[in-house]
């Protein structure tokens, strides 16, 4: 059995605060985020969690995330499958998706 294609996804070292928080500036995105940050360990396939968009904007959103350093994805046979990059993330800018993260479970107020 061959290896899945890991499409590409910028080095831990070429992940750049400013870019992350423009990817996480979006409220797909940070839907994105949340249910990503649930998975499994081998991931989620990117069409197994209802969004408020379409196929192409699904997959825009994906993309701006992964080039961002925020996910990684890989093709696995007819799937692509997801994963937060939580082990890059926490080393180069520490608290920094828990607290997006928790924000995400605080109602906003008023």
């Amino acid at each position: 059995m061959s290896e899945p294609e890991v499409l590409p996804h910028p080095d831990r070292s070429e992940i750049k605060v400013d870019q992350v928080l423009q990817a996480l500036g979006d409220p797909v995105r940070l839907e994105i985020l949340r249910v990503v940050s649930t998975a499994p360990a081998e991931g989620i396939a990117c069409g197994e969690f209802p969004l408020p968009v379409g196929k192409s904007t699904r997959t825009h959103h994906l993309r701006i995330l992964r080039e961002a350093g925020v996910i990684t994805s890989r093709i696995v046979g007819t799937r692509r499958m997801i994963n937060l990059r939580r082990d890059d993330l926490d080393t180069l800018y520490p608290g920094l998706l828990n607290g997006v993260l928790a924000a995400l479970k605080t109602p906003a107020s008023s």
